[in-house]
């Protein structure tokens, strides 16, 4: 388990815009609207209220965490740059995801690869939701967040913590990432751990760029980094 460092204040802050599949199935429940969809599908009587469907799931939740079933807790939040969805197992926050990676497909993948015992239990994972929410508005510059990186090793895990590193508003080249974790000759390894990060925006890949200056590529999409950047600069002031 990982932590990131104490959050600092940001000045004058401003609003940033308004924002294989397992073996046996995940025990799981999607979100929003998807909530009562599922349990509808699901239940004898399908025609319940959604009010009722909602408090179903709220107490599948909590009988599911009171008998230690979820190993997997997931929500998704509104942001800026698209839908994430945020996963968490005991441990901390070990995903972050954007849309375009396809919310289910890594649901399916948690499931395969740590638990089949996915929930969603929004709950379990506000603290990270405030401080994202926070960040977008201008008002947070680090997380201080639990973080699971143990399914990551190496040069890899080296190039993350080293991630942790780049300040608010500052970026830093790929072959300084290499440098900085152990193999300056590693440049090409240092921007595949960048782009196989699991926590992005929260642990800043985006903050790395090309030694020319471009910005390179990105999991959430080039436009998404191109944005990150330029609302961080602006808050920082830079």
């Amino acid at each position: 388990m990982n932590r990131t460092p104490t959050p600092s204040p940001t000045p004058n802050p401003a609003t940033f815009a308004a924002a294989e599949p397992a073996r046996r199935p995940a025990v799981r429940v999607s979100g929003g609207a998807g909530s009562a969809d599922t349990l509808r599908a699901v239940l004898p009587t399908p025609d319940l209220p959604t009010a009722t469907l909602e408090r179903l799931r709220q107490r599948l939740e909590s009988a599911a965490a009171v008998e230690g079933l979820v190993d997997v807790a997931y929500r998704s939040v509104d942001s800026p740059i698209g839908a994430l969805l945020l996963a968490a197992t005991p441990q901390g926050l070990v995903r972050l995801a954007f849309d375009v990676e396809d919310h289910d497909r890594v649901l399916q993948q948690l499931a395969a690869t740590i638990s089949p015992r996915v929930l969603l239990a929004p709950a379990r994972l506000d603290r990270a939701a405030t401080q994202l929410d926070e960040y977008f508005a201008g008002r947070r510059t680090h997380f201080d967040l639990d973080l699971d990186l143990d399914r990551v090793a190496g040069f890899r895990r080296r190039v993350l913590d080293q991630l942790l590193h780049i300040d608010f508003g500052l970026t830093a080249s790929y072959s300084a990432m290499a440098a900085a974790a152990g193999n300056p000759a590693a440049v090409r390894a240092a921007g595949s751990a960048c782009a196989r990060n699991p926590l992005p925006v929260v642990v800043p890949c985006h903050r790395v760029v090309r030694s020319d200056g471009t910005i390179g590529q990105y999991l959430g999409g080039t436009e998404a980094k191109r944005t990150l950047l330029a609302f961080e600069r602006g808050i920082a002031g830079l």
